[in-house]
């Protein structure tokens, strides 16, 4: 069986960075990214049908997430499987980084934090998947595509976050931190 592709491969007119597609994001944070309309009123993060326009590629990686980290192996189709990679690899540390005790304040904390530290861009030596990522061709491209990751990794910490503590318990899902001893295509950002 093989893994799940984005459903974006088909946007041509996405901005590409290196080869990592700047997709179109339903954001509250600042950066780069061109920005979705908001959700309706009443309407969760959690209830984002996949076709309608606010359906984003962060809310797909986190649909995808769970079924793609049972493979080692990933046939990469386009720029926006690139942006998908990315956000489960990042899924993934921000899943090592909450301990089974953390309250909901605490992990915001530390995954905030760490969604905000200095990361490695592909062409850096401490990228871990430079041979699937080219690097950006100059300086200005280089600052978009930091621009843009930083903007998807804070955006998708919320995003998890409300699915880690959406029982309302104030203890993170069991469930959802089963899964950090599995590492996608045996990477790790």
């Amino acid at each position: 069986m093989p893994a799940y592709h984005s459903a974006f491969l088909q946007d041509t007119d996405v901005r590409v960075v290196g080869n990592f597609g700047l997709l179109p994001l339903r954001t509250r944070t600042r950066g780069p990214a061109y920005t979705l309309p908001a959700l309706p009123p009443n309407t969760s993060d959690l209830d984002v049908d996949p076709d309608s326009e606010h359906y984003d590629v962060l809310d797909e990686t986190l649909t995808l997430f769970r079924a793609n980290t049972f493979f080692r192996n990933f046939e990469i189709k386009g720029p926006a499987d690139r942006t998908l990679i990315y956000g489960i690899l990042w899924i993934s540390d921000c899943l090592s980084k909450i301990k089974p005790t953390m309250s909901l304040r605490d992990s915001e904390k530390a995954l905030q934090t760490s969604a905000l530290d200095h990361f490695a861009l592909p062409g850096d030596p401490a990228f871990p998947l430079n041979a699937l990522y080219q690097p950006p061709k100059d300086r200005a491209d280089a600052e978009a595509l930091r621009g843009y990751i930083s903007q998807m990794r804070q955006e998708l910490v919320i995003r998890l976050l409300s699915r880690i503590y959406a029982d309302g318990t104030g203890k993170p899902s069991k469930w959802w931190l089963s899964f950090t001893k599995r590492r996608f295509m045996n990477k790790s950002l």
